[in-house]
């Protein structure tokens, strides 16, 4: 009986007359596979056209990721930071993105088996093309660049998985064949690792300023996969499962394994590092000020980072871009767009921000004179609150980086200040907090949402008409979104840093401190070299919660705090039972000029949210289908 390989049937275009024939001549017709893929490689443009495609599949969580899938803007405006203590988003107050059926969304399996399977066909095309070895090498290290980030994908999402390394072939008497088990979760991450070395082997240097796979891009992704598994050993029984898939190891690593992995992200760190290729942007400002504008500007234009971008996914082109502007922009700052402001950054990110007066430690933002007072019970006529004429004074010693990636209330946005406040409290003492009740004083009218009009203020105000554009929590993003207007869906062309040089060296010096191994001298310069950046002048020495502070900081709202938390099991105790907070401006009329207090309170109309354990893994649609064993099932099943 001839075999039909189902795999190529993408290529072959009269696939649709194939399947109206009977089974008998199908099966007596010679494969049509080779020839399509043939033609796809004839010349230069299909092979661009081909791992074009490959390139867009990646399961890079960038602009585009949010709740419904990759590469796709109609996801409400909802993104990674919103399952995390990063941010929240101004309406969904929801958990952490289940479906129906207990199914965690986006679901990758289908989508990185796809890809997986058409980076074998490229695999099985490239010895018979017509062209020189070293063009031949490029792609092979090419395709399994992507497979292996493909693996990694799917290795966050489910734990082990069937590893697939060639192209399968349908053989109608023997389906079964097709079935393969899932590895063990060690297995697949030491399988990644492989793959990026083999890429590693046949990449090149560069590509002339394309934007494609290199050596060090390589290493650079195997610096965390070999940091994300190297966690996952050392934390994995910290958040415990049970069933047939825990027995037989397809999820849950051992902490005897966790050096092993933490070992290879070193390597590939030290080979990224020490190659000289990359450097931090902007390495040493002259003023925290300084700081801030060249952190805004690597943000909204990469391409001027070009010592620390290391793989960048482009968006060059108006009405294929992506919709952050749009959705995440202050409500003074919105062009004209219905829902934005959606992005509300937590006043927990905002109190992991250091001051440079106290350097090495996080300064919750002090509201009264109380020593320790951090707590969210809301106003307290009992308590002495401290005044600010400005609310931007209360953030003026914080990080550069804060000004960079936050709108804090009286931030300058698009040459608009922005207005984001709670109420006012009346000369009389009675609070008049997320009201709406505006107070007249002396002939003076002050507004509870610091404005007269919608489009004067940017917070809180949370009646229906505008409540999906002010913020909830007291704060709006910064970080990434751009001055000028867009005012389109799909608009925005800013590009997306995937990969870069201050990663890697928070990847190094965490993996050093976790295991002890690689070059502590190494790791703690690096993390320095990060903050003198940031214009931090005193070194703070290599521990982990420094480490882990400063990649909270850093690398914020950049889509790798999700993952962070998976891997060091901190979902379940940070999402236990957990509210929602907002740290309010309130214009105090009982002063005289009228100053700004601030209030910590729980979030209007939040809800509480818990992660239960099951949901560090997702579940694998079709399992029996396709002979695998199942993840322990969610609670929603």
């Amino acid at each position: 009986m001839k075999k039909i390989n189902i795999y190529k049937s993408r290529f072959v275009l009269a696939l649709s007359l194939l399947l109206t024939l009977g089974c008998k001549d199908v099966l007596d017709l010679e494969p049509q596979d080779k020839l399509p893929i043939e033609a796809v490689f004839s010349d230069p443009a299909g092979v661009k056209l081909y791992m074009a495609n490959l390139y867009y599949q990646m399961p890079l969580e960038d602009f585009k990721y949010g709740e419904e899938s990759w590469n796709g803007n109609t996801n409400g405006g909802r993104n990674r930071a919103m399952y995390t203590d990063e941010a929240m988003h101004t309406e969904w107050i929801g958990n952490y993105g289940v479906g129906k059926d207990g199914e965690m969304a986006p679901n990758y399996w289908v989508q990185g088996y796809r890809l997986i399977r058409e980076v074998n066909l490229l695999l099985d095309a490239v010895p018979g093309l017509d062209i020189v070895q070293t063009e031949k090498d490029k792609l092979v290290g090419e395709g399994l660049f992507i497979r292996a980030y493909a693996y990694y994908g799917l290795a966050m999402r489910y734990g082990g998985v069937p590893l697939i390394k060639k192209s399968q072939e349908f053989d109608s008497g023997n389906v079964g064949a097709l079935k393969v088990p899932r590895s063990t979760e060690k297995e697949t991450f030491k399988f990644i690792l492989a793959e990026l070395d083999a890429a590693t082997a046949t990449l090149p240097s560069s590509w002339d300023g394309q934007r494609r796979a290199t050596k060090l891009v390589a290493q650079a992704l195997k610096s965390r996969v070999g940091l994300y598994a190297g966690s996952l050993a050392k934390y994995w029984r910290l958040a415990p499962l049970q069933g047939e898939a825990v027995q037989q190891k397809l999820i849950g690593m051992d902490p005897a394994d966790a050096n092993e992995f933490f070992a290879e992200s070193i390597k590939a760190s030290e080979t990224v590092i020490n190659s000289g290729a990359f450097s931090l942007y902007a390495p040493t400002p002259a003023t925290p000020e300084e700081a801030t504008e060249n952190y805004i500007k690597m943000f909204r234009d990469p391409n001027i980072a070009t010592t620390e971008a290391i793989f960048v996914r482009g968006y060059t082109i108006a009405g294929r871009g992506h919709n952050y502007d749009l959705w995440f922009s202050p409500a003074q700052a919105r062009d004209g767009w219905a829902h934005p402001g959606r992005m509300n950054p937590t006043i927990e990110s905002v109190d992991l921000f250091e001051e440079y007066t106290h350097p090495g430690e996080s300064a919750p933002l002090k509201t009264t004179t109380a020593a320790n007072d951090f707590g969210f019970e809301g106003y307290s006529r009992t308590k002495s609150y401290l005044h600010f004429q400005d609310p931007t004074e209360i953030f003026k010693d914080k990080d550069a980086r804060l000004h960079a990636y936050i709108v804090v209330p009286g931030s300058v946005m698009k040459g608009k200040k922005i207005v984001i406040q709670a109420g006012l409290i009346a000369p009389d003492g009675t609070p008049m907090i997320k009201t709406g009740t505006n107070v007249t004083v002396n002939g003076v009218t002050y507004y509870a949402w610091g404005a007269p009009t919608v489009e004067e203020y940017s917070g809180f105000n949370s009646t229906s008409s505008v409540a999906s554009r002010n913020t909830k929590t007291g704060f709006l993003l910064r970080k990434f979104l751009q001055e000028t207007s867009t005012g389109q869906q799909n608009a925005s062309t800013s590009d997306w840093m995937d990969l870069r040089y201050a990663e890697i060296l928070l990847n190094y010096a965490e993996a050093v401190v976790e295991s002890g191994l690689g070059d502590p001298v190494k790791a703690a310069a690096g993390l320095n070299a990060i903050r003198r950046r940031a214009a931090f002048t005193t070194p703070v020495p290599l521990t982990l919660a420094n480490v882990i502070r400063e990649r909270k900081v850093e690398l914020l709202f950049e889509n790798k705090r999700d993952a962070d938390m998976k891997r060091r099991r901190e979902h379940h105790v940070y999402f236990s039972n957990r509210y929602a907070f907002s740290f309010m401006p309130v214009l105090d009329l009982r002063v005289t000029p009228a100053k700004y207090i601030f209030v910590r309170d729980l979030l209007h109309a939040a809800v509480p949210r818990t992660f239960p354990l099951q949901w560090y893994y997702y579940q694998i649609p079709g399992a029996a289908g396709n002979g695998v064993v199942q993840n322990p099932p969610h609670p929603a099943e």
